[in-house]
């Protein structure tokens, strides 16, 4: 518990710094998703590369998969030592996801607890202004199914916007990778069921990840283009 208290004080104070800067609580929030993606950039990419070598390498494991078939044990073994000869690391894709979710879920936390008591010691003006990201958001705080429900559609409009991009941002990657049709629905799905948490999380928690997710899409289409590129060179080599 003190740890995840480190971590929540931490996204305020960061929160509170860049919002120094910029004078905006959502500018704020998008250059702590830019700052975080930086720092991991090293992660990312390593992921991304696991990614490819795994798709590129699927011909050969389903051919395994299909030699092997009758032997469990058999499968496991030479499914490991092919991976060990091509240097490729099955589970390198998820620790980048890992530490997002911390940033995630203590960014929820913050805009739902820590924030709007921070609020409550402003003036009523200055908090109006502080919830409010530029022209594009009235209330970092509100959650798009609060502005549905309470304000109507033509003030959800941009909640909604959001919430759709935030499901799309869990769909598209995988459509972008190479790999399986099978894989991409599973990726379509789980935009849809990502969809209904969109719908219940603070607008500054979707503005965090959308744009987390906008930057992950380039890192991911060039770091694709220069691995493809090797293995054309290697191919001609």
């Amino acid at each position: 518990m003190a740890i995840w208290q480190v971590i929540k004080d931490v996204i305020f104070e960061a929160l509170q710094y860049l919002h120094g800067i910029t004078g905006d609580y959502g500018f704020a929030i998008v250059l702590l998703t830019v700052s975080m993606r930086a720092l991991m950039v090293p992660l990312t990419a390593k992921q991304t590369r696991s990614t490819y070598e795994l798709q590129r390498i699927q011909p050969k494991i389903k051919a395994l998969q299909k030699k092997y078939k009758n032997d469990k044990e058999k499968l496991q073994e030479e499914t490991l030592k092919f991976y060990q000869e091509n240097k490729v690391n099955p589970f390198g894709g998820c620790l980048p996801v890992l530490l997002q979710m911390p940033i995630f879920l203590a960014l929820f936390q913050v805009l739902q607890n820590e924030f709007p008591q921070y609020l409550e010691s402003l003036e009523p003006v200055a908090q109006e202004a502080a919830k409010q990201f530029w022209i594009i958001l009235p209330d970092l705080t509100a959650t798009p199914q609060f502005m549905y429900t309470e304000q109507g559609v033509a003030a959800a409009l941009p909640y909604l916007t959001l919430v759709a991009l935030f499901g799309l941002s869990i769909w598209l990657p995988q459509q972008l990778m190479p790999g399986e049709q099978q894989q991409k629905n599973t990726a379509a799905i789980m935009g849809v069921v990502f969809l209904y948490f969109g719908w219940n999380v603070p607008a500054g928690v979707l503005v965090y990840w959308v744009t987390s997710s906008v930057l992950g899409i380039v890192q991911q289409q060039v770091s694709l283009k220069v691995y493809a590129a090797r293995g054309e060179t290697d191919n001609e080599a």
